[in-house]
């Protein structure tokens, strides 16, 4: 695969045979966010768990302290005496029966869906639609409550989702190149922290087996698993 100019100049930034400290690695990153638009920068941690065994699961929520940097569009499925509340704080779309009908016809301008559990029955019949793009709500997650009001403020301070792909790998957003490495390290240690005390009984071995860093258009940054806990 050929990159362009500015992958391969911030490639140089990097010793691939090096996996460094976190703030270092976070450094780098920002460095190595060179386009025209404030950079995401991700982390991609793989565990030392097997998720085809439901015992090894691991996904959860954490609000990283700084936000993500991204305005998310909050899609919310209540009842009508919630939909003030919802919108109140800060809700982008709210309803029940009529948002199905919507999705069910290519409608996907949101990046966050919550529901009431008296809702759920609804839902489920979106269940191919948002499951493939990790947008089903779950109570795991927080996503699922009575109080959506609350779960639509957390979401909008920058609540995240974590969760496992087919491969053991989790991948998050910690924030825009913009924040700076202090911003980004404060995300980050909140995001890991939630990911270690996540670890499943049943996970054997060393738990964090890698992790890297990247902005967008950048390439990954290796940090020393021995410097997360876990």
């Amino acid at each position: 695969m050929k990159h362009g100019k500015k992958y391969v100049d911030s490639a140089k930034l990097i010793d691939r045979s090096t996996q460094y400290d976190i703030a270092e690695a976070l450094d780098i990153a920002v460095k190595t966010g060179k386009a025209k638009f404030d950079e995401t920068v991700e982390v991609h941690v793989k565990l030392g768990v097997d998720s085809r065994h439901a015992d090894q699961q691991v996904r959860g929520a954490v609000v990283l302290p700084n936000g993500t940097g991204k305005n998310l569009r909050v899609l919310v499925f209540a009842k009508e005496d919630k939909h003030q509340a919802a919108l109140d704080a800060g809700a982008d779309f709210v309803g029940a029966d009529e948002l199905v009908a919507k999705i069910n016809g290519g409608w996907m301008d949101f990046d966050v869906v919550i529901a009431s559990p008296d809702m759920m029955g609804l839902v489920g019949r979106l269940g191919k639609v948002l499951g493939p793009r990790g947008l089903m709500p779950t109570p795991k997650a927080g996503t699922v409550t009575p109080d959506v009001a609350k779960a639509v403020a957390e979401a909008k301070a920058g609540k995240i989702e974590y969760r496992l792909d087919k491969t053991n790998i989790i991948h998050c957003p910690i924030g825009k190149v913009s924040f700076g490495v202090e911003k980004l390290q404060e995300n980050f240690d909140a995001l890991l922290g939630a990911i270690v005390r996540a670890k499943p009984a049943a996970a054997k071995g060393q738990y964090i087996r890698s992790c890297v860093v990247a902005s967008t258009m950048g390439p990954g940054v290796k940090i020393n698993p021995a410097k997360i806990s876990g």
